[in-house]
């Protein structure tokens, strides 16, 4: 019954950080996948499309760079009982969970492993503990998920005054100005008035439903669009620094979900579209300079069932099932980053990485799973200018 299975997959469990029910969802609409394998989700889980089976304590990555972000116990597919949550390596949370979510005493950490809160949970949200602030050195108590608190950003502009989490509160830009006055449900703006940097009315919220803008604390518009229940939801448009368009289409409970289109926001030039799945690309078109580059589905934002096209309109490669050879470009310049080898989405086998500033050769070689991997390896300087030839083991350089 169980197909692509090697024996070892059984010793540990490894999930993608895509909720498990929309995870099955987005395969379901890859009929590629459904060939390859029955899908349930009482009995399976998906990693780079390998099903394993249900184990009472694992680990979670990072699908895109394989970081590790939870490990812990679980329960029926979700986190239940004792775990630890990480960020770029570092731990940010450990304590109890219930059906997924934080649930029971925890601690929550900050910059240099320092504790800003320890307390109680419920379905998520800080509830009863106290709030450690590393800005102002204060300590906010919080009962039955109510008190004052102030928060601050990463250089000690404050940002937000007032009740936690069911209350009255504002929120401010980093000039002072007040950019959200009213009411919060559940930590989310729920009724009041959004201001821009100069402090003129600009939006109002009813039971958090409206047309909203929000902004960067620098006072930049950071998107426009519908609301419904305190998120995106709805049409919408998001932008980068200076106004520049980064997104515009649908939304679904706060994530891109429809018909939209993406943008290089540095210089707004198209560089998707098509429709997106909870947040993710499933189908459309890729575009490089104005040039149709990919056309075909998606997997998790990655390429997966199509064809790549040179700039004179050329089909120059195909993947099946995120297997085949493949050329990356970089996301803000629209520059070449790899030519090579895919399997199952992600780099394996031979294949050369470009310097985007250059546009010069930077490395030939082997890859596994998105990484350097074993076998003979070639780096090159900014000169074109061999600075090593020799092996890589597991991503690592064997010095001689």
């Amino acid at each position: 019954m169980l197909k692509h299975i090697k024996s070892s997959y059984f010793a540990k469990i490894i999930f993608s950080f895509v909720d498990e029910q929309k995870k099955l969802e987005i395969i379901k609409y890859n009929r590629n996948l459904q060939k390859q394998v029955d899908i349930n989700i009482n009995n399976y889980k998906i990693f780079c499309g390998k099903y394993i089976v249900i184990e009472t304590k694992g680990k979670e990555y990072n699908i895109f760079n394989n970081e590790l972000i939870f490990k812990g116990a679980y329960l029926n597919g979700k986190r239940n009982g004792k775990g630890k949550e990480y960020k770029n390596g570092e731990l940010i949370f450990e304590g109890e969970y219930l059906n997924g979510k934080r649930n029971g005493k925890g601690k929550e950490y900050g910059i240099n492993d320092k504790v800003i809160f320890e307390g109680e949970y419920i379905n998520g949200v800080r509830w009863t503990g106290k709030v450690f602030n590393l800005f102002n050195n204060k300590i906010y108590e919080l009962n039955s998920g109510k008190g004052c608190i102030s928060e601050y950003n990463e250089i000690t502009e404050e940002l937000f005054e007032g009740e936690y989490l069911n209350g009255k509160g504002k929120e401010y830009y980093n000039n002072k100005n007040i950019l959200f006055e009213g009411d919060y449900l559940n930590g989310k703006r729920w009724k009041g008035k959004g201001y821009d940097i100069e402090n003129n009315i600009i939006y109002e919220l009813n039971e958090r439903k409206g047309k909203v803008k929000e902004f960067f604390i620098s006072g930049e518009l950071k998107f426009e669009g519908e609301y419904i229940n305190g998120e995106r939801n709805g049409k919408g448009r998001e932008y980068y620094y200076n106004n520049r368009i980064l997104f515009e289409g649908e939304y679904l409970k706060g994530k891109r979900n429809g018909k939209g289109k993406e943008y290089i926001g540095r210089f707004s030039d198209l560089k998707f579209e098509g429709e997106y799945l909870y947040g993710h690309k499933i189908k459309g078109k890729y575009y490089i300079k104005g040039n149709l580059e990919y056309d075909g589905e998606f997997l998790f934002d990655k390429k997966w069932n199509g064809k790549g096209y040179d700039k004179n309109g050329n089909i120059i490669y195909e993947l099946i099932n995120g297997t085949g050879k493949v050329n990356e470009y970089d996301d803000d310049y629209g520059e070449l980053i790899f030519v090579g080898e895919y399997l199952n989405g992600k780099r394996n086998g031979k294949g050369e990485e470009y310097d985007i500033i250059n546009d010069d050769l930077s490395f030939i070689g082997e890859y596994k799973n998105d990484k350097r991997w074993n076998g003979k390896g070639i780096e090159f300087n900014k000169y074109g200018e061999i600075i090593f030839e020799g092996e890589y083991l597991n991503g690592k350089k064997l010095e001689k």
